[in-house]
């Protein structure tokens, strides 16, 4: 987190109220019942996340820093926690799409009333409070913003379940530019990769500290790769091939019927996907999305290369001549467990359990996708999924040993 001494009381008060507008405005298209339905055990009802946000802000922010603040619900803080085990008791994960109660419209008042105690006390907090508190309010913001891309992310998952293929969002999908093909070289050495808090920069305790790190010689593709590329994978058997999996990955394939990525609708050249605009054609240039890192592990095993390290994206990134589209289309699942970096130490008080206590059975993934907020993306940002896992706005980019 950034110290509290590098924090503009109005700045950021200023983005804590366009972040939390955000948050509302991208749930314009989705009814209520929309809102409230909880489709697997890893996606969240939207109205859980709005709900969650702001109980984010009122556990950590305001109940021990604004004085005399009463929370909004006291029944609220085991039904909004999320895995806290430090604040105490929570409901099921898995259940939330049983809480009928709350209502939609008692949750924004939930947040109404959230957003006004914040702007209360980014006004009245003498300087001890607000130093205590900035840090905190900042990783209030970025944690709300990983939850709007989760609402695009578990609403798209939710309408896909519906034989209707509802539109949420009116017109085409927007085109997307072609990324030029070929590699981009790196001569290997030391490295340095990681986040030191340096600057004005905010970055979450799993990114660092910053540290070396040694790579051979390697080339990086320099765009993504596409929906006509993985349609020659899908063409020339690929989910027929064992030899081209990881075990787990074909034994998915086995259990679940893959056959494509979770949303292409067809199999076939030109086809549909479902999308944010309902059923789409698809984009042959386009980046592919939502695949597990299972299969593109796969992929790259087709293509004869693999998957790039995290050490070895990051330092390929930050390249006077980087690769495209290292952002805003699809985050990229990289070769690397999401493990501690050297010399990691997590956020002391309960916001420690943010990251540390996950590392163990995830695969990092880097970049950023086309759901992420503007300004949430860095180079040392470490996404992590399980990698069975196809919901998120995932795809790949190719590496090799040079």
């Amino acid at each position: 987190m950034l110290s509290s001494e590098k924090l503009s009381r109005t700045n950021l008060a200023s983005r804590l109220n366009e972040v939390r507008r955000q948050s509302v405005a991208l749930t314009a298209g989705l009814s209520a019942e929309d809102q409230a339905v909880q489709p697997m055990p890893d996606a969240s009802p939207t109205k859980w996340h709005l709900a969650h946000t702001s109980w984010f802000f009122e556990t950590l922010v305001l109940a021990p820093h604004a004085v005399g603040h009463r929370p909004f619900d006291a029944r609220y803080a085991a039904l909004f926690n999320s895995y806290y085990e430090a604040l105490g008791p929570r409901h099921p994960r898995p259940q939330r799409g049983l809480l009928t109660r709350p209502c939609l419209d008692e949750v924004l008042a939930y947040r109404a009333a959230v957003d006004a105690a914040l702007a209360r006390f980014a006004t009245e907090a003498d300087a001890d409070s607000w130093a205590a508190a900035a840090p905190l309010l900042q990783l209030g913001l970025q944690h709300e913003q990983q939850h709007q891309e989760l609402i695009v992310t578990d609403a798209l998952y939710l309408l896909a379940q519906n034989p209707l293929r509802p539109a949420w969002r009116d017109g085409p999908e927007p085109p997307v530019l072609t990324a030029p093909a070929g590699w981009v070289e790196h001569p290997g050495g030391e490295v340095v990769i990681g986040h030191d808090l340096v600057g004005d920069g905010f970055a979450f305790d799993s990114e660092t500290p910053r540290h070396a790190v040694r790579l051979e010689p390697f080339a990086i593709g320099r765009g993504l790769v596409t929906n006509a590329q993985y349609q020659a994978f899908i063409d020339d058997g690929g989910y027929s091939r064992a030899g081209l999996w990881l075990a787990d990955g074909w034994a998915d394939v086995q259990a679940h019927g893959w056959t494509a990525p979770l949303y292409w609708l067809d199999n076939a050249p030109g086809g549909l996907e479902f999308t944010t605009h309902g059923a789409q054609p698809r984009q042959p240039d386009a980046p592919v999305r939502h695949l597990s890192l299972y299969e593109a592990a796969a992929f790259a095993e087709w293509a004869g290369a693999r998957l790039p390290t995290e050490a070895e994206w990051e330092a390929a990134a930050a390249l006077p001549e980087p690769p495209a589209q290292c952002f805003g289309q699809v985050w990229q699942w990289t070769r690397s467990a999401y493990g501690p970096y050297p010399r990691f130490r997590p956020w002391s008080g309960a916001v420690g359990e943010y990251n540390g206590k996950f590392m163990v059975g995830q695969m990092v993934l880097r970049g950023s996708s086309s759901a992420t907020p503007a300004g949430h993306e860095r180079l040392s940002y470490r996404n992590f999924f399980p990698p069975a896992a196809r919901w998120q706005f995932t795809g790949l980019r190719l590496a090799r040993d040079l």
